[in-house]
């Protein structure tokens, strides 16, 4: 027989003043988020904007289905690459004509990592973050081997100093501002600095950032920039994902792939390669208009959706959960792994325990969706734009009771599970 655990009736009062003076609140309505749901998982796949499923219908039912071929022009299919770049770009600082959208992650950090590798073509180190993405690990070992590159795997945290000493041998540097396991942000205008002043370029991922905070890409003189659809900008599962490159590198940019609706005349299906100016030039083939079109509409949901506003939230919601977790979890085994410095984590706040796989598949039963990475940290993304402060309470007290009960399943995930 379990013992009752005390109603926390401050964290409560606390939530709900926090949540009364949100001014955010209202954005909730742009989603189509199950009753009944707390949904802690949009840093892996973001949830429905309300504006896709009308946008979806009429595609499929009057472009495809009625103008047929025609909607390449009369219903702008041909430029929808650039044009939800563009809506991208407003998201991340970047001007207009430096971002295109349409192909997957994958395909834009190699195209990015090697176009950076072609600007320094004398410089033999491929700098990137021991703890990055397995595919941001596995494509820049790719791009090293193609390009005959050495990668060194240097923290965020040393980087400046090794670019002190190895520096002027260096092409690139690949890092993410938020580390997709633990949430700690990083300090993209100090590393940017350093990697500049030793001549490399910067090129960062930012698909844990990209709708969650200010990036200002332009300002901060990243050079390359990637990042998916599907997660802070709800663009669906396997939403196409997109490419910054800074203007002053145009004309000078050579991609690893030169599809033919990146030529300058696509066309005129001319037998030689010649590159479209600007950003163009980094498309590749004919454009996924369905998950394409999608994601335009998802970006709606940002209309009018001031940046500076989304981060302040952001801070706002993970510093109460992180207060949540040290009142209620910390003694149910439960230890924080995101800094507790607000300048110092994204949106996301992750927990240590060592029964994270069972614990998370507990809370998906008590109508709490987050997601766990191996072995044993629990992440709950927040969302300014739809997550409240009660969300995250809720979340905790069922996490705390399941934990106290020993309500899960304390087994570890087969090999191959998707978390």
């Amino acid at each position: 027989m379990t013992t009752a655990l005390p109603a926390p009736t401050a964290l409560r009062e606390r939530a709900a003043q926090l949540d009364a003076d949100d001014a955010l609140a209202p954005l909730r309505e742009r989603y189509l988020l199950p009753p009944d749901v707390v949904y802690l998982d949009g840093n892996s796949l973001g949830p429905l904007p309300a504006a896709v499923p009308p946008v979806l219908s009429d595609v499929v039912t009057r472009q495809w289905g009625t103008d047929l071929i025609g909607s390449w022009n009369v219903n702008g299919w041909w430029e929808a690459p650039l044009r939800v770049g563009d809506a991208i770009g407003a998201l991340i600082g970047a001007a207009p004509g430096q971002t295109v959208a349409g192909d997957s992650t994958s395909v834009q950090l190699f195209t990015a990592l090697d176009a950076a590798a072609a600007l320094r073509p004398d410089r033999p180190l491929l700098v990137t973050d021991p703890g990055h993405f397995p595919t941001d690990r596995y494509l820049a070992d790719a791009v090293a081997r193609r390009r005959g590159l050495d990668v060194c795997r240097v923290s965020p945290a040393d980087l400046p100093r090794f670019l002190e000493t190895e520096g002027a041998r260096v092409a690139v540097v690949s890092y993410s501002p938020v580390d997709f396991r633990t949430g700690e942000l990083y300090d993209v205008r100090a590393l940017t600095r350093a990697a500049h002043e030793a001549g490399s370029l910067a090129l960062w991922d930012l698909c844990h950032a990209a709708g969650a905070l200010p990036l200002d890409v332009d300002t901060l003189g990243v050079d390359l920039a990637v990042g998916c659809g599907y997660k802070f900008l709800s663009g669906g599962p396997g939403a196409p994902a997109f490419l910054y490159v800074a203007r002053r590198h145009h004309a000078s940019l050579e991609t690893p792939l030169p599809g033919w609706t990146g030529h300058a005349d696509p066309f005129g299906l001319r037998r030689d390669y010649t590159p479209a100016p600007g950003i163009a030039r980094a498309r590749i083939g004919t454009p996924p208009i369905l998950p394409l079109l999608a994601l335009e509409a998802a970006l709606t949901a940002f209309d009018g959706v001031d940046m500076t506003q989304v981060r302040d939230k952001s801070l706002s919601l993970t510093g109460f959960f992180l207060r949540c977790a040290e009142e209620l979890l910390t003694p149910e085994g439960f230890t924080p792994v995101t800094p507790a410095e607000p300048g110092r984590r994204g949106s996301q706040v992750t927990l240590r325990h060592p029964h994270a796989h069972g614990l998370t598949l507990a809370l998906a039963q008590r109508a709490v969706i987050a997601d766990m990475r191996a072995p044993d940290l629990l992440r709950f993304g927040v969302n300014a734009l739809y997550t409240s402060h009660q969300d995250l309470l809720t979340a905790a007290l069922r996490l705390r009771d399941i934990a106290h009960e020993a309500a899960y399943d304390p087994t570890p995930p087969p090999p191959g599970t998707v978390t």
